[in-house]
């Protein structure tokens, strides 16, 4: 059965494959998106209207409106970043830590 929870597990699963074949970047992919479902089962069990299904546009929509900590407001912030020309964060993140302990947040909140 889909549940957003499974959905998120399985994304983090692709996120830490990605990882150990050493593509970082298909592995933010994953972190991402498991924050957008994390983000988008939240806003659904508030009762609100999603203006977007975007995981791009959900973290920045949730960093800006929701009564997040501000910890979880700058993973929100990593989880957008651009990467470089070299395609590197412009910081030291581990997005995919980073996206597990704010789907944590949300889907307890």
């Amino acid at each position: 059965m889909n549940t957003p929870e499974n959905d998120i597990q399985h994304e983090f699963e692709q996120a830490q494959q990605a990882r150990a074949k050493g593509n970082e970047g298909q592995a933010r992919v994953c972190a991402r998106r498991a924050a957008g479902i994390a983000i988008r089962d939240y806003y659904t069990r508030k009762g609100m209207r999603l203006p977007s299904r975007s995981a791009h546009d959900l973290l920045h929509l949730i960093k800006d409106e929701a009564p997040l900590p501000p910890a979880l407001k700058l993973v929100a912030d990593h989880l957008t970043l651009r990467v470089t020309e070299e395609f590197k964060l412009p910081v030291e993140a581990d997005l995919i830590t980073e996206a597990k302990s704010l789907c944590e947040w949300l889907l307890k909140n």
